[in-house]
């Protein structure tokens, strides 16, 4: 349905940085090399996302934005162009217009963009309208280097037999008229290598420039989900076009940790381009009436808070971006960050929750504790986290931790447990115990050899069977 374009503010904010010349045209494959080595970003607004972000157009808040995701190190921004609001079957030129006002303040800030088109639309019965809608939006940055690539449809699904015959009409019709501009699809973030596999079969005939994974798979296991990914569509390249965790469901930091354990992971299996989902969280209401809009998670997976202030992840992110070690509070190791700030969770709270406290600590202020636990044949309570480096067969893992107790029982240790990329058990080693009784701040250190198949590892702080309390602090996770 056709609706009226809102007058359109055509006077870009002062850049902070003057945009380049422009450079020379682009050939397929200096896009491509660009493509797989963007530091990209994934962007809507605060308070305008998805259609909205178009429709309630605000350049200086867009602009100040892009400055943010610069200063995290991003040099690419991926955004969604959607056919119903910029007009179907022809664009509206007051839409194209902001297309190119947003190109020109990426570019101010030393940032190319990235297109993903047909988003929000099933019309795959309209090949002609889609082929010209497309060509009218894309014409004027055909041999514009600082557009990178064109993602033909969000979410491809594959086993929509409509779609995929739109698909192979419109891949062959966009390399007709965009001969250097590559081309991709993604897959959704539940559907992961199987998903693209099916992609790549189905365009066997019609293939790909480069396959965008969306990873919102179980970090811990990232490396081993990322290499799989890579080797399903190889020899095409893949990046990272999507990834991230949401804040209502999980701490902040439990997404600094995801989002650090996928870049490490991307960059030990050769993947060179991971694109945070997203720069910021979403007000209240700023998400379009939706799917999407009805789901209350979707509206905190940013890096930034709707306050504009930094979570744990940017960090993380900036770390990823700039080539930096990742920080060592992401594992929070002496447990001094704040309120929803560390990826250490309680494993088994029904037989003893595992609690931060104040009451007794050996560096700093703070250490976790654990009082009166139970023991089942499935284990013992304990806290746990994942460490950020990825997890495979043969590597030494070091494990230790102080811990102190008061009138103990039971058994008290550091424990390393292995999974295979199903999430199978397969192993693991522990520490010596904690002697019983009351005790002063005493080591506790556990070493042990990844065995064959591992591709992932949780650290366990554990206690059960005890009567008493026990309290750890300042542990120490590390690899070789």
């Amino acid at each position: 349905m056709k609706t009226s374009a809102t007058p359109v503010k055509t006077t870009a904010p002062k850049p902070a940085v003057k945009a380049a010349e422009t450079p020379a045209v682009p050939t397929l494959a200096s896009r491509l090399a660009a493509v797989t080595t963007a530091k990209s970003i994934n962007y809507y607004p605060v308070d305008g996302s998805w259609t909205w972000m178009w429709m309630h157009w605000d350049p200086n808040r867009i602009d100040a934005d892009l400055a943010k995701a610069a200063a995290l190190g991003a040099d690419n921004v991926r955004i969604i162009i959607f056919p119903t609001t910029f007009g179907w079957p022809k664009p509206y030129d007051g839409y194209q217009q902001r297309l190119a006002q947003f190109v020109n303040m990426a570019a101010a800030r030393g940032m190319t963009v990235k297109f993903t088109l047909f988003d929000w639309w099933n019309g795959y019965n309209e090949v002609q309208n889609s082929i010209d809608w497309a060509n009218t939006v894309l014409k004027r940055y055909r041999d514009d280097k600082r557009v990178l690539s064109v993602e033909l449809q969000n979410e491809f699904n594959a086993g929509n037999s409509a779609a995929v015959a739109w698909a192979r009409k419109m891949v062959p019709a966009m390399r007709s008229s965009f001969p250097t501009m590559p081309l991709t699809f993604s897959v959704d973030g539940t559907s992961g290598a199987p998903g693209m596999a099916k992609i790549k079969t189905a365009l066997a005939s019609t293939p790909i420039d480069y396959y965008d994974f969306h990873m919102y798979g179980n970090s811990e296991r990232a490396l081993s989900i990322i290499q799989n990914a890579r080797a399903t569509v190889a020899p095409y390249p893949m990046v990272i076009g999507e990834t991230g965790l949401n804040t209502l469901q999980n701490t902040e930091g439990e997404q600094a940790a995801y989002l650090g354990r996928v870049f490490e992971a991307a960059k030990a299996a050769g993947v060179r381009s991971v694109a945070p989902w997203t720069l910021n969280d979403f007000a209240t209401g700023s998400i379009p009436s939706s799917a999407v809009s009805r789901i209350p998670a979707q509206y905190n997976f940013g890096l930034h808070r709707v306050d504009g202030s930094a979570k744990p992840a940017a960090a993380a992110v900036k770390a990823g971006w700039t080539g930096a070690a990742m920080p060592a509070s992401l594992m929070d190791p002496s447990f001094e960050a704040g309120v929803n700030q560390t990826p250490w969770r309680a494993y088994m709270p029904e037989l003893g929750l595992a609690v931060k406290t104040q009451s007794m600590a050996r560096t700093g202020k703070w250490s976790v504790s654990l009082t009166n636990t139970g023991k089942t044949s499935a284990g013992s309570p304990s806290y746990r986290v994942s460490p950020i480096a990825p997890v495979k067969a043969g590597q030494k893992w070091h494990g230790e931790v102080w811990a102190r107790g008061n009138a103990t029982t039971g058994t008290t240790q550091i424990a390393l447990s292995w999974f295979d990329a199903g999430d199978k058990w397969l192993g693991g080693a522990s520490s010596n115990w904690l002697p019983n009784g009351t005790v002063g701040w005493t080591k506790l250190v556990v070493d042990g050899v990844a065995p064959a198949g591992s591709a992932s590892l949780q650290v366990h702080l554990k206690s059960g069977a005890n009567t008493g309390t026990v309290w750890f602090d300042d542990a120490v996770i590390s690899v070789s």
